[in-house]
């Protein structure tokens, strides 16, 4: 439909040109070729056709809010290990393939609505602005609000409802795609943080050896490292495990042990200790036989394993955690529980 269909008085009044028509002299050889003659769109002139392309914008949005259900609806449903084969693509990850199908038609709808709507509802209608200082005068700000309040008129927002509500649901609804994003930064961790492979009655095994551990293979003055029984390193979850459960096993005499909850938990004056420095998780194995100190290569934090292994040097905010040992009817070294407290460095949730 073009406006000569259009009767005569269904037509916008005209309005009046903007920027005169310029003349080329010595001064200014280049004329002001003023703006063309206005065309008004179809819109413009036939509500009908504005009300259709209204419903269209309305359409987009609405696909936008269902694409963005359905992106959750994919993250929650669809199992991360299922393969799907896409033609001509080929068998590609089901879960990816729906979280971007869904995504980017949720933001592509979103696009497509606010590019229709300015094309086809918006005013269109080109005007000339004389240059003006930089400097924003009480004119220039009144004529700013002045210009503010027009295009909001303009834009039929107020007036065009239907696209007003889908808008702000799409627009609203869409950041939860953000927000589910971030469940996948990794499981929850719960109380792994907290505890380790170490229970009543496993045996310490030497990190070296592979074989349990008895009270005399541990000489005083010597540093042990210990595992707990039935982990090995072929296991899927070793190096998880061992982060948290790798141990020092120092002899010390018993008349040199100055901290009485470790005398109490040790085995004839055998101490067994997280090797997991409580700075930033770094594996301690430096050991000074003399003063029964232990080293961090890491940021040289120094623990002192003949007095509760608490800190007296470096950054590490507290002591190793000792794990209490006894021995088994074999005579081999087992561990009498689990730590006490969580090794390694601090979180913000530890009690």
């Amino acid at each position: 439909m073009s406006s000569q269909d259009i009767p005569e008085e269904n037509l916008p009044a005209e309005q009046d040109a903007h920027g005169a028509v310029g003349v080329a002299d010595d001064k200014n050889p280049f004329a002001d070729p003023g703006l063309p003659p206005h065309e008004h769109r179809v819109q413009d002139i036939d509500e009908r056709a504005a009300k259709r392309s209204e419903r269209v914008v309305a359409m987009l949005f609405t696909v936008s809010m269902l694409a963005t259900v359905g992106f959750i609806a994919s993250y929650v449903g669809v199992p991360h290990d299922k393969t799907i084969y896409v033609f001509p693509i080929g068998h590609i990850n089901a879960l990816n393939f729906a979280l971007g199908l869904t995504l980017g038609l949720a933001l592509f709808s979103i696009g497509a609505g606010a590019v229709h709507w300015a094309r086809t509802l918006m005013s269109d209608e080109e005007i000339a602005d004389e240059r003006h200082p930089i400097e924003a005068s009480p004119e220039v700000r009144a004529k700013v609000h002045a210009d503010f309040k027009q295009g909001a008129k303009e834009s039929a927002l107020g007036r065009r409802k239907l696209i007003r509500n889908t808008m702000f649901g799409a627009l609203a609804l869409f950041p939860l795609s953000g927000v589910v994003l971030l469940r996948d930064l990794g499981p929850l961790p719960g109380t792994k943080l907290r505890h380790t492979m170490w229970r009543k009655g496993l045996q310490l095994v030497n990190m070296n050896t592979n074989e349990p551990l008895r009270p005399s293979d541990v000489q005083v003055g010597s540093l042990t490292f210990a595992k707990p029984e039935g982990l090995e390193e072929h296991d899927e979850e070793f190096q998880t495990e061992i982060a948290k459960a790798a141990l020092m096993i120092v002899r010390i005499q018993p008349d040199n042990i100055k901290d009485k909850r470790e005398l109490e938990w040790s085995y004839e004056g055998i101490v067994a200790y997280s090797k997991i420095c409580t700075h930033v998780g770094c594996p301690i194995s430096l050991y000074e036989q003399q003063t029964h100190h232990v080293l961090c290569p890491c940021h040289q934090s120094t623990f002192d394993l003949s007095d509760g292994a608490r800190v007296i040097f470096g950054p590490a905010g507290h002591a190793l955690p000792q794990l209490r040992i006894g021995v088994n009817d074999q005579g081999y070294l087992q561990a009498l529980g689990d730590f006490e407290e969580p090794v390694g460095p601090a979180f913000w949730e530890r009690g």
